[in-house]
């Protein structure tokens, strides 16, 4: 089997031209459906390792793992979406973030890339979409190859109980 290198990811913003300022986002699948994450909230990716489960935590969560000391929840996207919890393999990875003080896991199908864009081409989520998720969605990006869902990670894990420190 062989081991995924590690990613570290820049926190840069990109350079501004004519005075747009541009962010970066890395994006990935789940269920063939592209999120996208600020680059600044990524601390790494790595492939998926089996996690230590644990009692009494939420459905999408997966367990914890030891991040070089730290313990770190790893939370299965496609279930904190509804689905079913993921089969994991060594070929989906695990999107380690920070949200406020907090490291989280979020696990994925595969990374896709990382994509700049400005401020004015991130669109808002149309209302009164079915799955009443909405919130969790910070806006809705058009790249080249798919409609991009930005997450907004403070609304998707908002339970301090569920991001063990």
């Amino acid at each position: 089997m062989t081991e995924m290198a590690e990613i570290e990811i820049p926190t840069d913003k990109v350079a501004t031209s004519k005075n747009i300022e541009y962010f970066q986002y890395v994006t990935f699948l789940v269920d063939e459906r592209t999120f996208g994450l600020d680059i600044k909230n990524v601390r790494e990716i790595k492939q998926w390792s089996a996690t230590t489960s644990l009692p009494n935590q939420a459905k999408f969560t997966r367990g914890v793992l030891n991040l070089r000391g730290t313990i770190v929840p790893v939370h299965d996207l496609r279930a904190r979406f509804g689905g079913p919890l993921t089969e994991a393999t060594d070929t989906h990875v695990v999107v380690i973030v920070w949200i406020g003080t907090k490291t989280v896991g979020v696990l994925v199908d595969a990374v896709s890339d990382i994509i700049s864009i400005s401020a004015e081409d991130i669109r808002p989520v149309p209302q009164g979409q079915p799955n009443g998720d909405g919130s969790t969605i910070a806006g809705l990006v058009c790249s080249e190859d798919a409609m991009v869902a930005l997450l907004n990670l403070e609304v998707l894990f908002p339970d301090e109980s569920v991001l063990l420190e």
